[in-house]
C-alpha cells in the first residue's frame, strides 16, 4: 500500500509545519500557557485561516472533505509542537461526533461557526464510575412535556471549561451499562443548571468537571435518534484515538530528536556523551520504538473510517497498545538521557513526557486495549 502524501497533503503538511516552527517555539508556548484560557486565541484564528478547523468536515457543511490522513498530518504536527489549543476536543472528537449525529439544520447552525473559529464544542461523556467503558452512563434524560430534562455529572471533559456548547451523552432508557438507551444532546454551556469546574491537567492542557442539574432542552437539541447513540460515540472515540496515535508519534519524534541533539553537545570526561556506545544503543532503541508506533498510527488512520465496527475496533485497540508502549519507553529514555535537567520545568523534553503520559491513558491504557483485542480474537483471526 502506498502511504506517500499526495500533492495537496504535502502542501498541508508544509503549511502546518511552518506554523508550528514560526508560532510555537517553547518560549511562545510558555506565553500561551499564561493566557486566561491556557491557550492562544490568536493561534486558533490561524488554524481557521489555514482551513484546519474545517478539514474533516464535508464540503456541503463548509468543510474541505479531508480524510483521516489529513487529520494524521495535523495531529502529528500538534504532537511535535505540543499545541495547547482544543483541536482534538473541538474538531476531531466533538466536531466529528456532531457531524455524524446531527441533521442538516443542526449542522448548518453549528458547523460554519466552528469552522470559522467562532464556536467551540466539547464532548461531555466520561463519568466517575465508568473508567473506559463507553456504555457506562448514569446521566439521565427524562421527558417533561415537550422538553428533555438532564441530570448527572461528567468528568474530565477535554477543554470543557472554554466550550460554547457541550455534546452531552445521557441515558433515556435501560440500565447503566446497557448498550441501548443512550442519546446525545447539544447543550449551551451557559444554560441554567450547567456548572463547570475547569482545571489544568498534568500535561498543561485544560479539562473540566461538569454538573447538570435539571438542565432543560427541547427536541431541537437532540442529536440523532434517542436511544441509539452508542455506535456513534464509539466511532467518534475511535477517530479520536487514531488522531491521538498520530499526535503521540509527533511528540515521540520531537523528543527523540531533542535527545540526540543533547547527546551531541553534552560533554562528560571531555567528550560528547553521544560518543558512548551504550547511549547510542539507547537512542537507536528509541528510534525503533518510534517507527513501530508510526506504522501502527498509519494503520489506525487507515482504519478509523471503516464502517465495520468490529474490524475498526480491533485495529484501533492494537494501535493504541503499541502507541502506549512506545510512548512510555521513548519518554522515559528521553528524560533519563537528559539527566536531572530532564524533569525541570525549564527543560522542554519533560513537557513531552507529560503529554505522552496523558496520551497513554486517554480513552484507555495499554491493558484496557489489550484486553479488548484479546476478546475480539486478536488483530488477525486465527482461522484467517
Amino acid at each position: 500500500m502506498n502511504f506517500d502524501l499526495n500533492e495537496e497533503q504535502r502542501l498541508l503538511k508544509d503549511a502546518v509545519d511552518r506554523l508550528v516552527a514560526d508560532r510555537y517555539s517553547f518560549e511562545q508556548r510558555t506565553r500561551y500557557l499564561a493566557e486566561a484560557e491556557g491557550w492562544s486565541r490568536d493561534r486558533w484564528r490561524d488554524y481557521a485561516e489555514l482551513g484546519l478547523l474545517g478539514l474533516p468536515f464535508a464540503e456541503a457543511d463548509g468543510g474541505f472533505d479531508g480524510g483521516p490522513a489529513d487529520t494524521l498530518t495535523v495531529m502529528e504536527a500538534a504532537g511535535r509542537g505540543l499545541l495547547l489549543e482544543p483541536y482534538l476536543a473541538t474538531v476531531v472528537l466533538a466536531g466529528g461526533l456532531f457531524a455524524s449525529a446531527a441533521n442538516a439544520a443542526q449542522r448548518a447552525d453549528v458547523l460554519p461557526a466552528l469552522i470559522a473559529g467562532e464556536r467551540l464544542l466539547a464532548f461531555a461523556h466520561s463519568e466517575a464510575q465508568a473508567r473506559y467503558d463507553l456504555a457506562d452512563v448514569a446521566t439521565c434524560a427524562r421527558r417533561d412535556g415537550d422538553d428533555w430534562v438532564l441530570d448527572g455529572a461528567k468528568r474530565y471533559v477535554l477543554h470543557g471549561d472554554c466550550a460554547d456548547q457541550l455534546i452531552v451523552s445521557a441515558r433515556v432508557s435501560g440500565g447503566r451499562r446497557d448498550a441501548e438507551g443512550l442519546a446525545l444532546f447539544l447543550v449551551d454551556a451557559q444554560a441554567a443548571g450547567v456548572s463547570r469546574r475547569g482545571y489544568q491537567t498534568q500535561d498543561r492542557l485544560r479539562a473540566a468537571d461538569i454538573t447538570l442539574d435539571g438542565v432543560r432542552v427541547d427536541d431541537a437539541a437532540l442529536l440523532g435518534v434517542a436511544g441509539q447513540a452508542l455506535p456513534l460515540i464509539e466511532k467518534a472515540v475511535d477517530t479520536a484515538l487514531a488522531a491521538l496515535c498520530a499526535e503521540a508519534v509527533g511528540a515521540m519524534q520531537q523528543a527523540c530528536d531533542m535527545t540526540v541533539e543533547y547527546l551531541k553537545v553534552r560533554k562528560q570526561f571531555g567528550v560528547a556523551i553521544g560518543s558512548f556506545q551504550a547511549l547510542q544503543h539507547r537512542a537507536v532503541d528509541m528510534l525503533v520504538m518510534i517507527e513501530q508506533a508510526r506504522s501502527m498510527a498509519l494503520y489506525a488512520s487507515m482504519m478509523a473510517s471503516d464502517d465495520d465496527a468490529r474490524e475498526r475496533r480491533r485495529a484501533i485497540a492494537a494501535a493504541k497498545v503499541q502507541i502506549n508502549r512506545s510512548a512510555r519507553f521513548v519518554a522515559q529514555q528521553a528524560v533519563q538521557l537528559h539527566g536531572g535537567i530532564g524533569v525541570t520545568e525549564e527543560c522542554q523534553v519533560g513537557h513531552y513526557m507529560r503529554r505522552l503520559s496523558m496520551i497513554e491513558i486517554l480513552f484507555g491504557d495499554a491493558d484496557h486495549h489489550l484486553a479488548q483485542l484479546a476478546r475480539a480474537g486478536g488483530l488477525i483471526d486465527a482461522d484467517a
